[in-house]
């Protein structure tokens, strides 16, 4: 089972999808994603063993040339990432909402994970930059006391690289947002 993912974010869309083809050719990783991300750039999410991870990111950090902007390899990664990812969760139950905004996508993955971590929580989406000029935001539930927690380590994230936008807790979300939150 994979427990580790890789980011790599990119300036140029066609290093992008060149270096993601020579990452998943050298490496035994899949692909989480691969996309345009707004304003122009291009970013690649792979999981796997650790090592494997390791090595794909580095192989795409040297292919990436004057094009890279970003990367990160979070080992162990809470498993609740892949699908927020995607889209694909909802819990059955919401409580308070979570929501933290970035600059940029890899931040957020990894304030995203040590969110998750903090306390009893569910992730509801990660969105990356598509549409929002860039920016990547995290939404998640639990009790209140568990949002907030889990709020304080994912600003002490994005605050100490200096790419939190903004952050905020809703205690007691309305069902008409709630039916909007994917």
């Amino acid at each position: 089972m994979a427990n580790a993912i890789g980011m790599i974010e990119f300036t140029s869309i066609a290093r992008g999808m060149y270096v993601a083809d020579q990452m998943v050719k050298a490496s035994s990783v899949e692909i989480v994603t691969a996309s345009s991300a707004c304003p122009g750039k291009y970013i690649a999410i792979i999981h796997g063993d650790v090592d494997a991870v390791e090595n794909s990111i580095g192989i795409g950090v040297e292919l990436a040339d004057d094009f890279y902007v970003d990367s990160i390899v979070i080992p162990n990664v809470h498993p609740g990432i892949f699908p927020a990812i995607s889209g694909a969760t909802m819990p059955e139950r919401i409580q308070a909402i979570g929501i933290i905004e970035s600059f940029a996508a890899p931040a957020i993955i990894i304030a995203a994970d040590a969110i998750l971590k903090e306390a009893v929580l569910e992730a509801i989406e990660i969105r990356l930059g598509n549409g929002i000029g860039g920016k990547a935001y995290f939404v998640f539930t639990g009790d209140v006391s568990a949002v907030k927690a889990g709020m304080e380590s994912g600003q002490a994230i994005t605050v100490e690289k200096g790419l939190l936008v903004n952050s905020e807790v809703i205690p007691s979300p309305s069902e008409l947002l709630i039916e909007h939150l994917l």
